[in-house]
């Protein structure tokens, strides 16, 4: 009988056909995530036509979802940590997938409301759990690395819907955008089947059978046994409840992150839901004005990889505070007339250091907070995040309300990137300060 501690195993294993298996996994299911998300600012030009909506009342709408991904986060995040990731995966993708098909169905405001709102609450609580299980499965010299090219899924998605309505909104109108939802349903069965469950909720569970073949399937090389003892430092005597983030040291860091969440994800669904309309007010075509957000997604994707591979190899957080500091002069710019090529290339750069740097974040927190309790970190992390992102659509049609200048509409926008960079200055001081003592969390969010 031998006695294993599960983390060594994980930390130093080499990446392998089962990484790519999980890693993979995770990205698809990001990625109708990100077309879910995506979607409003896609169809927002042709359903405020139709509808007659003022820019407020649409940035109201659009805040529905958001208001859904808030409680989704909070409740799917701590949830997931007593029935397991695998489980908590499931409902919310089949929840989001479903409510986004019905929206297509919907023929008044109230009831796109609706639908919106039950789509949030999958899509929010779908990220921390994700997030969760694929910084548990990742070695720790490419946990930055993995958790960004996962997460990359998710400007994918954006990408996608951006473009599909360049094709289908002239042609098929904006409800078929939502119809197309019903395709990913189909994966489910797919996702049921292959997804692993979390090592760390198997050993809590006394599932031991099922975590020994798992890590068969990581280190073919232990040949673990009946007879072999799983340890794992942080599964016992943890619970999952939300005062054990302001524990053991946490409190500053863990109300930092969240002040960066917050403003992160303003700045994300600000551009997200009204990048097309302002550059369709200043004169560019549904057409340029919909390229505009496949560029701002491509940013946002090539941004989260080189992110993720500077912070395996510098400082996490110090790299966070970088990509804020760029995003705030990129968005600035956005306003002024400039050439074409420069103005995309701005545009991809703030998708760079705003959607990648999001998904930066969400890297930062899963490796800050203990296994024990990283769903729960990462749950209300994400779902004090969505404040922002309700705030964000809001903002954006209170500044079309008030027919601003589009110089001072994207500073504006940019503010938050400001506060966000402070924030995540003072995460990685009081890092440095407690390395020495903290059990639950990494120094500065270190890979």
């Amino acid at each position: 009988m031998r006695k294993v501690d599960v983390h060594p195993i994980i930390d130093n294993a080499r990446f392998s056909g089962f990484h790519w298996l999980v890693m993979c996994l995770c990205a698809l299911l990001l990625i109708f995530d990100g077309y879910d998300l995506f979607i409003y600012g896609v169809v927002l030009p042709v359903i405020m036509q139709e509808w007659g909506l003022t820019p407020l009342q649409a940035g109201a709408l659009g805040s529905y979802a958001l208001f859904g991904m808030m409680f989704g986060a909070l409740i799917f995040g701590t949830l997931a940590d007593r029935i397991g990731r695998k489980m908590g995966i499931a409902i919310c993708f089949l929840l989001f997938s479903a409510a986004t098909v019905l929206n297509g169905f919907a023929s008044t405001p109230t009831e796109f409301g609706i639908f919106r709102f039950l789509a949030g609450l999958g899509c929010g609580g779908l990220m921390p759990n994700v997030v969760a299980l694929m910084n548990e499965y990742a070695p720790k010299k490419l946990r930055s690395t993995l958790v960004a090219i996962m997460f990359s899924g998710y400007s994918l998605g954006g990408m996608f819907s951006a473009g599909l309505g360049i094709y289908m909104l002239p042609r098929f109108g904006w409800e078929a955008m939502f119809f197309a939802a019903a395709v990913p349903l189909l994966l489910l069965p797919v996702i049921l089947w292959k997804l692993p469950e979390s090592v760390g909720f198997l050993v809590r569970q006394g599932r031991t059978e099922q975590a020994r073949k798992l890590l068969n399937r990581i280190d073919p090389s232990l040949a673990l046994v009946a007879g072999d003892e799983l340890v794992m430092t942080e599964v016992k005597g943890k619970s999952a409840s939300v005062l054990e983030l302001f524990r053991d040291g946490r409190g500053v860091r863990t109300l930092s992150i969240w002040i960066a969440f917050f403003c992160c994800l303003l700045m994300v669904y600000a551009l997200g839901s009204w990048l097309p309309k302002l550059m369709a007010n200043a004169g560019y075509s549904l057409g340029s004005s919909l390229s505009f957000l496949v560029a701002l997604n491509l940013g946002g994707m090539f941004g989260a990889i080189l992110g993720g591979w500077l912070g395996d190899r510098f400082n996490l957080a110090k790299v966070v505070v970088a990509f804020f500091a760029v995003s705030v002069v990129s968005i600035s710019l956005l306003g002024f007339k400039t050439p074409m090529p420069v103005l995309y290339a701005l545009i991809t750069i703030a998708g760079a250091t705003v959607i990648g740097t999001q998904i930066l974040l969400y890297a930062a927190a899963a490796q800050f907070y203990g296994l024990s309790i990283r769903s729960t970190g990462l749950g209300w992390a994400s779902g004090i995040g969505r404040n922002g992102a309700i705030v964000g659509p809001l903002l954006g049609g209170a500044l079309l309300g008030i027919n601003l200048p589009l110089q001072l509409n994207f500073m504006a926008f940019a503010i938050p990137g400001v506060i966000a960079a402070l924030a995540m200055t003072v995460f990685a001081v009081s890092g440095q300060r407690s390395s020495n003592g903290v059990p639950a969390g990494l120094s500065a969010a270190k890979a």
